[in-house]
């Protein structure tokens, strides 16, 4: 029989080395940790609650999947409930008519509730080329992976040609299937609301006691297999306060380049998601010690390797993490030219045309990372407008000094990387300048008002 690690909540207290061999015996399989928190039902969003409930009602089974357990068993709230269940997508939209299938390459349902909620419903998956049996050599009882008819821990970094890229990844499975395709331990845990249990198939529930990041399988393929879990690792160690297991961070030291073969857009994405997340400093600060950083913003790495006054980034940082805290997190523009400042303002100081000395720097970055027309435009307008705002030491929004720059439809954003260095520098920023309870990734702009047209 196919062995899991199903971790009651309500006995995980109780539950102890001397529970290991019931458990074989009775198929439950693999040790029970421990301990570990109790998930109140409470916490769970009650919508949430009701789609597992009537996937429940109708015969499947359907849990608490990936990043939502995660959090609840770290005492977080998580920012979105996810549900993994054996009904697949066309059964999903005769069951609930608020459903709505989404993606070409692998179908999920997306139920829609009040107030543009979403919850996302996936099938279990698996890797298609990959087969699970027990390992007997994990005193975790986590799943061993196989890719074909060897073992992922066995195709090591021996063999550097060998192509380890997912392109296709679209195949119904099981639940443990699905728990092993996931990219790290505390991923993979699922939450079955009917028995209280969590399901723990990969060692996940010890390495949040242990406050660890492991990834599933051997780092060095995984990090092979998809590069951008390397920025994943980096967004959980800072974001969950948790460290990095030593084989998991040497593999991301060793396959950092292979950033280079990634998505473009998934990479600027990934670098915007340790921005906004609260703990921009220390994911910075882990991309730079690491090497990532070097490999993705050169530019960045190279400032802060040789500038005189580099620290100022990281005081850039530790506002942003502060705005984030008050939920006044700005636009993605003005997240990037905080990152980008320094090394935009050495390339444009001196220089007789700024707009094109910031198009010579932005160039490479902007094809490295697919950074979209507009916010590199944004970028261009909010740095050449610092100049400006910086001469202007006091007076309110509209004074003559600062021209007709109010009028621009960046000001908003200008003034607010204006006040972000005012702060990262100790200085009182004008009022015109203070940040006016900007919330989520983007910036909510005004509308124009437009004139109506006198009647002769």
């Amino acid at each position: 029989m196919k062995r899991m690690t199903q971790l009651s909540i309500a006995e995980a207290s109780a539950a102890s080395e001397d529970d290991r061999s019931d458990a074989s015996e009775t198929g439950r399989g693999g040790p029970r940790t421990p301990s570990a928190p109790r998930i109140n039902i409470d916490r769970i969003d009650a919508d949430a609650v009701k789609v597992l409930r009537r996937l429940h009602r109708y015969g499947h089974r359907a849990y608490l999947v990936g990043g939502g357990v995660r959090d609840l068993l770290l005492n977080r709230q998580p920012k979105d409930f996810d549900i993994a269940t054996s009904a697949r997508p066309q059964e999903l939209r005769r069951l609930f008519r608020n459903c709505r299938i989404i993606g070409r390459r692998f179908r999920l349902a997306h139920i829609l509730f009040a107030s543009g909620k979403i919850i996302e419903v996936a099938t279990f998956r698996r890797d298609p080329t990959q087969t699970s049996m027990a390992d007997d050599e994990q005193d975790s009882g986590m799943w061993g992976i196989h890719r074909g008819s060897r073992r992922v821990s066995d195709l090591r970094m021996g063999n550097a040609e060998t192509d380890l890229l997912i392109r296709n990844d679209n195949a119904f499975g099981e639940p443990h299937e699905d728990a092993i395709r996931r990219d790290f331990t505390i991923n993979g845990l699922f939450y079955d609301i009917e028995r209280g249990e969590v399901i723990d198939y990969v060692g996940g529930l010890r390495d949040l006691m242990n406050r660890t990041v492991r990834t599933i399988g051997d780092p060095d393929v995984r990090f092979r297999e998809d590069p951008v879990r390397i920025l994943r690792a980096i967004k959980f160690s800072a974001r969950l306060d948790l460290g990095i297991e030593p084989e998991v961070y040497d593999a991301m030291v060793d396959q950092r380049a292979e950033l280079g073969r990634a998505a473009r857009p998934r990479l600027l994405e990934e670098i915007l998601r340790l921005m906004r997340g609260g703990a921009a400093h220390r994911s910075i600060y882990l991309c730079w010690d690491l090497g990532v950083l070097a490999e993705l913003l050169p530019e960045v790495a190279s400032f802060l390797d040789d500038a005189a006054d580099s620290g100022a980034l990281w005081r850039r940082l530790a506002v942003i993490d502060r705005w984030q805290q008050a939920g006044r997190l700005p636009a993605d523009s003005v997240l990037l030219a905080a990152l980008l400042y320094g090394p935009i303002q050495e390339a444009m100081t001196g220089s007789r045309n700024p707009s094109h000395a910031f198009e010579d720097f932005i160039g490479e970055a902007a094809m490295r990372l697919a950074i979209p027309r507009r916010i590199k435009d944004r970028v261009r307008l909010m740095m050449l407008a610092q100049k400006r705002l910086h001469a202007t030491t006091s007076g309110k929004r509209g004074s003559g000094k600062l021209g007709s720059l109010p009028r621009q439809e960046y000001f908003e954003d200008a003034t607010l990387l204006y006040a972000l260095d005012c702060e990262a520098y100790g200085r009182t920023a004008p009022e015109w300048a203070l940040p006016r309870g900007v919330t989520g990734s983007e910036t909510v702009r005004r509308r124009r008002r437009r004139r109506r047209r006198r009647e002769p």
